[in-house]
């Protein structure tokens, strides 16, 4: 039976920060480098970087002999002692991440070793290369690798451009764990709007390229939530890091029956459940959390297809689901079930005035915008509080997450009819101790097609 070696390693600049992996995988008997992997992660922290670069090592040697022995070598003591058994894995992003590598080869079949990180300098190298693939907006390339070139005792631990790479194992004892897991996909070395948002969660799509949006910071209201300052090393003229914001994972519900056709589903409607498609939508958006490996708690709205949302993806984490009422969708009154042009038909005048003033209701007693926003400020403030520090999935509607990004700028109005939100996709609001927010808009739907 063939044996392989996979050195594996991951680090991040910041503690969350630009963070990325590399993995090796060689022949036991012969030493002969066979595969090289590194990637460009995004904004993570180091403990889910170290356990990406394990995956991609050990799924690079199942697909050079998938009935081979593998032998783990990492400096991670983390990694090493939980995929061992010996220690706990208590972190909800950690215990999909662990899951996952348990599963490639068949239990028995891999081994695992601490080794002192100067012996882990091929994969520590891969890593930083990734990392300063990302800082550029790119992706690593394995043409671009200095690690095949150079020996094992020339290879140094390459330094990001701007920030120097910060690393860091377990406290100490049988339940230490991974810390917070904010990510998100911006390049490393921007300024302080960008810093912040970089924390928030990641957006669907590709792992490996930078975020290729914009991003935003606006004084937003609310409780200053206390929180420790971080090791985050400040970027060119960015200043001093916050310590980790609450961070909100906007999560539109998937489709329902009502969705394609363009109706008016609110809170005050038939309560539609997720279609086929959406329930697809639900499980692919909860295999693309799995694997960032972020997410540490879960509140919906109370409305079924959100409530169903939310279930699917709690079950692949391993989360339970809090319901809040702040949540749900904008009662539109008379106007539920019905398209836009339908709306215009049969009540203009009340459409008119509705497009005009956040504060008219739609026909029928529904809720204003302002009304609606008045309840989502609330929630905001509630949540902000008891999740500091923390990244939560909000499964809600179009209405409160564009509300959530609306209130974050401090946009008028009127900017909610600016803005268009896919059926499953994700943005993310990242409130921080001094009162500001950084705003993520990603809505991208290209990891459930």
């Amino acid at each position: 039976m063939r044996e392989f070696i996979v050195e594996a390693d991951g680090g991040s600049r910041g503690n969350p920060g630009p963070a990325g992996y590399g993995a090796v995988v060689s022949d036991a008997a012969t030493g002969e480098t066979l595969r090289e992997a590194a990637e460009y992660l995004g904004v993570v922290t180091n403990n889910v970087a170290e356990y990406s670069g394990l995956l991609a090592g050990l799924r690079a040697a199942r697909e050079l002999d998938p009935e081979a022995t593998v032998h783990v070598r990492m400096d991670s003591k983390l990694v090493v002692e939980q995929m061992s058994g010996r220690w706990k894995i208590k972190h909800p992003g950690i215990k999909p991440l662990a899951a996952e590598a348990a599963r490639v080869f068949p239990p028995g079949r891999v081994t695992y070793e601490w080794i002192p990180r100067e012996q882990n300098k091929h994969a520590d190298l891969l890593a930083n290369e990734a990392m300063d693939a990302g800082a550029r907006g790119g992706a690593w390339s394995a043409s671009d690798s200095r690690a095949a070139l150079d020996t094992p005792a020339a290879r140094p631990v390459a330094p990001g451009p701007t920030e120097p790479s910060e690393r860091s194992g377990p406290t100490g004892g049988a339940d230490a764990d991974a810390g917070d897991a904010s990510v998100g996909n911006a390049p490393a070395g921007k300024a302080a709007a960008d810093v912040r948002a970089a924390q928030a969660v990641a957006a669907p799509g590709t792992e490996t390229a930078a975020d290729p949006g914009g991003t935003g910071t606006a004084a937003a209201r609310g409780p200053a939530s206390a929180a420790t300052p971080s090791s985050t090393p400040s970027s060119g003229w960015a200043p001093a890091d916050m310590g980790p914001p609450a961070t909100f994972v906007l999560l539109r519900h998937g489709e329902t029956p009502l969705t394609p056709q363009k109706r008016f589903s609110g809170s005050g409607g038939s309560d539609p459940s997720l279609s086929d498609i959406g329930r697809e939508q639900a499980e692919k958006t909860a295999a693309h959390l799995a694997r960032r490996g972020t997410v540490q708690a879960i509140v919906a709205s109370p409305l079924a297809r959100t409530r169903e949302t939310a279930g699917v993806i709690a079950a692949r984490l391993g989360l339970d689901v809090t319901v809040d009422d702040g949540l749900r969708e904008t009662d539109f009154g008379a106007w539920e079930g019905l398209t836009f042009a339908e709306v215009r038909e049969r009540h203009p005048d009340d459409l008119n005035a509705w497009l005009s003033s956040p504060d008219a209701e739609p026909t029928g007693g529904g809720e204003s915008f302002a009304a609606t926003a008045n309840r989502v400020a609330a929630a905001r403030d509630r949540l902000t509080a008891a999740y500091a520090g923390r990244t939560v999935l909000l499964v809600t509607h179009v209405t409160p997450i564009k509300t959530f990004v609306r209130l974050a700028l401090g946009a008028p109005p009127e900017a909610l009819f600016r803005m268009e939100l896919s059926a499953a996709s994700l943005s993310a609001v990242a409130y921080y101790a001094d009162g500001n927010a950084s705003v993520r808009l990603f809505n991208e739907t290209s990891h459930l097609r």
